[in-house]
């Protein structure tokens, strides 16, 4: 019997303490947090996990610099406490990165007004990250010289952290943790309604996968639906102060524009802030702000065009960019949070409204609700969600930080002695590490299962698909325990793949059916078909993309 199925047979016979709605960050880190403390806990989610919003980011984590606009010091303060917080206890997977801003004579901002800015932000931050510079044109071009410096008149660099393999890994690694700790987590499982009956909620399901319909009960719900939260309230008839409102956001993935392992700002001819972010082998160009009404967005040809209209006009390259040479995208929602009691007019100046999340409680229903937020802010998330469970009435053990952050420092030093006597070292994952650093990072503590499966097999340390940075013993790992249900789980989530390859280049792969075949048995052919025949799920996706 595999993970999900256990896990949904617990669904429908076990009564938890928590059932969360929602697999993004909210849902994932409130999971493992509390089931870290001893809690019975349930995760569902009507998608994958991190399968919207949280899959959707610029990979950044980040104290807010451009809060400082509107003069948001204790927010500023506090994201900037949490991010520091996060490179501490993620030093393999999130890292601090230099940002290099090039100003022109449109930007918002002198270089000597945005450097002293850069210098307010270092402050505010504890001096943690390296002191931010003012720069001269002279020294932009030769720090990056695919910057066009036809129009620059100086810059600044400053320092956030970034998010080395991608957001829904790192979203699922909670998952994973909440899984260790002896919660249910399924995903595609739908919820549909709720009752409160004898002290308990029992809440309608649908295991969409299998078209099963189903019954769970808790004692407390958590809605961490991120843009569905107003929704799903409204189905249980829960009332609120607070809503959310929307702001899409699209990245567009392209081959590496530069070798430097710094993120390139800019202001567009909006004075929007817009970026090129280090991806691995790629580049990413992003991201938009356009205020939606709707949480399902697309990326447009017009969304397309302008980015590589403003990238294009602000780099020396040897061909300009064009839609040929994007290899995937990315397009979500920002769920921002507001009064519920404001108008559209209160909303006029939405631009500025700040990625804070937003938690309220219904003592009497026992009905959680949490509004916004963003990876950066992810551990108070988690830490906050424990506190208010307890006045909820479950009982939990004493605060217990083993619930997210890597492996001790020792542990680490073995795992790569041991790498290193197997000469796992030299094997080179990419041009900026190697394959042992990237398994610990992705693994940690499971890594070590890993070098005692390449250690019997040699081919375990194989690449499975070219390019793809994801060698065998990590698909043997994924098919046993990551909960894989359709093709994009892994293609698009649990790895990178699909936005660093290109379709058809995927399709094709000699790795590919073996793929299939661990991590979907029988259905292989036709996990294969969902996703790449035409009509199927990349299908469809490619033409969401080109605006179709």
């Amino acid at each position: 019997m595999s993970l999900r199925s256990t896990n949904i047979d617990r669904l429908k016979s076990e009564t938890f303490d928590v059932l969360i709605i929602g697999g993004g960050i909210n849902g994932a880190v409130s999971a493992a947090a509390l089931a870290a403390r001893g809690a019975k806990v349930a995760l569902v989610d009507r998608g994958d996990f991190a399968g919207f919003t949280s899959m959707q980011s610029s990979n950044l984590v980040w104290g807010g610099f451009k809060y400082l606009e509107n003069y948001e010091i204790s927010l500023v303060r506090h994201l900037c406490k949490s991010r520091n917080q996060l490179i501490k206890a993620y030093p393999e997977n999130l890292r601090e990165i230099r940002f290099l801003s090039a100003l022109d004579k449109n930007s918002p901002y002198k270089p000597w007004f945005a450097g002293l800015g850069a210098n307010a932000y270092w402050t505010i931050g504890n001096f943690f990250t390296k002191r931010p510079k003012v720069l001269s044109k002279k020294k932009i071009k030769a720090a990056e010289p695919i910057i066009d410096d036809t129009n620059v008149i100086g810059g600044i660099e400053y320092s956030d952290a970034y998010v080395i393999d991608n957001d829904s890994r790192f979203v699922f690694s909670f998952v994973r943790t909440a899984l260790n700790f002896g919660a249910a987590c399924v995903n595609y499982v739908r919820f549909y309604d709720a009752k409160r009956e004898d002290g308990l909620w029992h809440l309608s399901l649908k295991d969409t996968d299998q078209e099963e319909e189903f019954t769970a009960k808790a004692k407390v719900v958590i809605n961490a639906a991120g843009p569905f939260v107003d929704s799903l309230n409204e189905k249980v008839g829960i009332k609120s102060n607070h809503r959310i409102v929307f702001s899409k956001g699209i990245h567009l993935i392209v081959p590496q524009l530069t070798k430097e392992k710094r993120v390139l700002a800019f202001f567009d001819d909006t004075q929007r802030l817009f970026y090129v972010i280090p991806m691995g082998p790629r580049s990413v160009i992003g991201t938009t702000d356009e205020r939606v009404d709707d949480p399902v967005t697309q990326v447009t040809a017009e969304d397309r065009d302008f980015l590589l209209e403003q990238i294009n006009e602000r780099l020396a390259l040897e061909k300009p960019l064009t839609p040929d040479d994007v290899i995937s995208t990315r397009c979500g929602v920002r769920p921002l949070v507001v009064d519920a009691s404001g108008d559209d007019e209160d909303e006029t100046d939405w631009t500025k409204l700040s990625r804070k999340h937003a938690v309220e409680v219904n003592q009497e229903q026992k009905y959680v609700t949490i509004y916004g937020g963003k990876i950066t802010d992810c551990v108070n998330v988690g830490q906050e969600i424990c506190d208010i469970v307890r006045t909820l009435g479950i009982s939990l053990d004493k605060e217990n930080h083993d619930w997210y952050g890597e492996p001790s420092e020792g542990t680490r030093e073995e795992f790569f002695r041991q790498a290193r006597h197997m000469g796992l070292d030299d094997i080179p994952s990419n041009d900026y590490e190697s394959l042992s650093t990237r398994l610990w990072r992705r693994y940690g503590l499971r890594a070590f299962a890993m070098l005692e499966e390449i250690r019997e097999d040699p081919a375990m340390a194989d690449e499975v698909i070219e390019g793809a940075e994801y060698v065998r013993c990590e698909l043997y790992y994924a098919a046993r325990t990551e909960m894989i249900t359709k093709f994009d789980d892994f293609l698009r989530r649990r790895s990178k793949i699909a936005l660093v390859l290109r379709r058809e280049d995927i399709a094709n792969a000699e790795g590919i059916q073996e793929a299939a075949e661990l991590l979907f048995g029988k259905y292989a052919q036709y996990r294969y078909d969902q996703y790449f025949a035409p009509g199927g799920s990349a299908d469809k996706a490619e033409k969401l993309e080109a605006g179709l």
